[in-house]
């Protein structure tokens, strides 16, 4: 009984004093984010990136090999005819899977060892724990939904491509039955469908994770309009830094596998494409659904990247900002302090007062100088270096997404876009040739 008294006794102690409607509302917000938390981590468990056990291990690699490559291959082999050969249909169809399948296998594999370390909620960096979530529920919650939205957008325009063009295909490449030809066409799209599924969500998760962040760093400039204190600052992006170290460290094998795969792949296509002549859209419909699928996920994943480090590089200029406003309002409070002691210097004694001896070349006027004792200009020096110091330290540490040190910005961006064009010309150079007579 009397441990029992103790304890209701303490129970009030430990409770926050908060408001009734207001305590339902943030549980009530927290819902809804656990919600859209679940209902992306099912999307993600119902594409194999859920493997928590061996069990779903080998599961989830066992509904790849079948799915995304024994099922396509049995198909192309199955069609193939003499047009095919002629035209080299299934060539073409088989380079194009193996590309696909590499970035599928990729993205699996990346992504499912983070999930798996980490959880979903660590992984996206909105773990409750942390003490950073509660003002941001309904921004995370307004971009989990947006992941489902740009997954839709992308995946349906490619998808009736796809579709029309198997469609196409399976007119002009005749079969013995029509169900052989149905059954051929269901197998190449569900194929397609699934490795672009889990290559697009990968590139789109990438993507959400940066734009969570980005949420931090909005927060972060407005977070100098209301707090004064440089130390809460440093800290503060100390640990946004941190996030982005850790974010980079996770996803940078995924970044340049998949680069690479969709360079040799891109490579590969235009080699076929310019240096065969009889290219359609029968033989050569997947080159453009596959190349679109491909650059626009680079593209997702590199402007994700590139949009979080000119952000986290901007600060140090938010910074600057707020530093010289700081400080020039500040400067005239300060001289008028200084005029006014200079004026009544004559009058009062010479205590605060240092003597100078100068040399004969100096003016002869300058006898004193004053040494101020006043509290409030050195509490305005001290802050001033303080800030100094903070925008210095910005500017040292500027912070961003890397790839193994290099900073995916718009100068790394710029440089990807040069070897391609090189590797392009390249290309042309050798499969596209003019002769004169």
């Amino acid at each position: 009984m009397a441990e029992a008294h103790i304890q209701t006794e303490q129970t009030p102690a430990q409770t926050p004093l908060l408001d009734p409607e207001q305590t339902q509302e943030e549980v009530e917000k927290d819902t809804q984010l656990d919600q859209a938390l679940q209902r992306l981590e099912t999307v993600l468990c119902f594409l194999g990136f859920h493997q928590s056990s061996l069990l779903s291990i080998l599961f989830s690699w066992f509904i790849f090999l079948l799915v995304g490559v024994s099922i396509p291959v049995v198909a192309l082999q199955i069609s193939r005819c003499s047009d095919c050969e002629r035209y080299q249909i299934n060539k073409f169809e088989l380079h194009i899977l193996v590309s696909e399948a590499c970035l599928a296998a990729v993205s699996l594999l990346c992504v499912s060892h983070n999930l798996r370390k980490y959880g979903i909620r660590k992984f996206l960096f909105v773990d409750r724990y942390h003490g950073h979530m509660s003002r941001f529920r309904k921004e995370y919650i307004r971009k989990i939904e947006d992941f489902f939205c740009l997954l839709v957008l992308w995946m349906l325009p490619c998808f009736l491509l796809k579709t029309a063009r198997e469609v196409i295909r399976a007119i002009y490449v005749r079969h013995e039955s029509w169900w052989q030809s149905v059954a051929i066409f269901l197998a190449l799209v569900v194929s397609w469908t699934y490795l672009t599924t889990i290559f697009l969500s990968a590139c789109l998760l990438f993507s959400l994770v940066c734009n969570l962040q980005i949420i931090h760093f909005e927060d972060y400039g407005m977070l100098l309009e209301r707090n004064h204190d440089v130390s809460v600052f440093i800290e503060e992006h100390i640990r946004l830094r941190h996030h982005l170290s850790k974010i980079s460290h996770r996803f940078r094998i995924y970044l340049l596998l998949a680069f690479l795969v969709v360079t040799a792949s891109q490579f590969v296509t235009l080699l076929q494409t310019t240096g065969y002549h009889g290219i359609s859209f029968i033989n050569g419909g997947d080159f453009a659904v596959s190349s679109i699928v491909q650059v626009v996920g680079i593209v997702l994943c590199l402007h994700a990247a590139a949009k979080i480090s000119h952000r986290a590089q901007g600060i140090a200029s938010v910074a600057s900002r707020w530093h010289a406003l700081l400080t020039c309002s500040s400067t005239d409070a300060s001289q008028l302090r200084v005029s006014n002691s200079m004026g009544n210097l004559e009058a009062s004694n010479q205590v605060g007062s240092i003597s100078i001896n100068y040399s004969e070349s100096d003016l002869e006027s300058v006898d004193y100088l004053p040494f101020s004792t006043n509290s409030q200009l050195a509490s305005y020096m001290s802050t001033y270096h303080k800030r100094q110091a903070f925008v210095l330290y910005l500017q040292s540490n500027p912070g961003g997404v890397t790839i193994f040190g290099w900073t995916v910005d718009r100068a790394l961006i710029n440089t990807i876009f040069f070897i391609e064009l090189s590797l392009v010309l390249f290309v042309l150079g050798k499969t596209i040739v003019f002769t004169t007579k």
